[in-house]
């Protein structure tokens, strides 16, 4: 982590590839938002094949049980993650949730994790470390993936969970030396739309940055969010999780078609798409 007035953003880190991940269904829609939102195996194996050649290279994939409710169980990852690989190749880095939604416990997610072995997973940090008592798993958690290889990314909501982290790392709690991280722009209400500007308190001079930080945002200007934090050197996150809608308002028929319009926003500024290849590398 570094200092992070605006003005840093230097023509390396301008040049750095953008890694491109799709969120293709989250835990909270369903088909009755939109018909196309996949929710089973065979589903989002599908998606992931068409997200894939629209430019994304990492997919970040929600299980649903039988009901249609958000799921966390182990061998049901390690299928989905197979089916997905059939379809994909090597080609997208799979990336599982343990996000908790309210109906597990930070024992109950690290248990899943751990019996997941997945190639990558997100980590919410106020999920996990709810209080002072949950740092001392969390840190064992952490150490767990990165001897294991488990690409890591913590998701932040805002300036306070970057500083949790940040004393986190001092702490010697962090065991990579810049671990990757997600700023999520805006929450999960009805009727959310973020802005660009929503990305301007996490990168405040008075704020620790991360190496390798993505922006996900809610509503028709996902695009424009993810962008803008693309141009100050992070990555980008787009999909049904979190917007239904093309930058023009209207309804995209699949989340192939969100990552095409970010796509060509990055193509059209001359940024190269990271590979999955270079995303591993970039989460190590």
């Amino acid at each position: 982590m570094s200092p992070n007035p605006l003005s840093a953003v230097s023509p390396e880190v301008a040049r750095t590839p953008v890694a491109i991940a799709v969120a293709p269904n989250g835990a909270r829609r369903t088909k009755a938002d939109h018909p196309a939102l996949p929710m089973t195996e065979a589903e989002l194996a599908h998606t992931a094949a068409a997200c894939k050649e629209a430019g994304a290279g990492m997919i970040h994939v929600h299980l649903r049980d039988a009901a249609g409710q958000h799921l966390l169980d182990a061998e049901a990852y390690r299928g989905l993650s197979a089916a997905i690989r059939r379809a994909v190749g090597p080609e997208m880095v799979i990336q599982i949730t343990t996000e908790a939604v309210g109906r597990y416990t930070p024992t109950e997610q690290i248990a899943v994790l751990r019996a997941s072995a997945p190639e990558a997973a997100s980590l919410a940090l106020r999920e996990f470390v709810p209080d002072a008592a949950h740092e001392g798993a969390f840190a064992e958690t952490l150490a767990w993936m990165a001897q294991e290889g488990v690409l890591p990314q913590i998701i932040l909501y805002d300036a306070e969970d970057v500083r949790a982290l940040a004393d986190l790392d001092r702490r010697g709690l962090i065991p990579w030396a810049s671990v990757p991280v997600l700023y999520v722009l805006g929450r999960y209400a009805k009727d959310q739309r973020s802005s660009p500007a929503d990305l301007l308190p996490f990168l405040a001079p008075d704020l620790p940055r991360f190496g390798h930080w993505s922006t996900c945002a809610f509503g028709p200007d996902e695009a424009a969010c993810v962008a803008a934090g693309a141009f100050l050197g992070g990555h980008v996150r787009v999909g049904f999780e979190n917007n239904l809608y093309l930058p023009d308002g209207r309804p995209a028929a699949g989340n192939a078609d969100l990552v095409t319009a970010v796509a060509a926003l990055l193509d059209g500024a001359g940024r190269r798409r990271a590979s999955a290849d270079e995303i591993r590398k970039a989460l190590a």
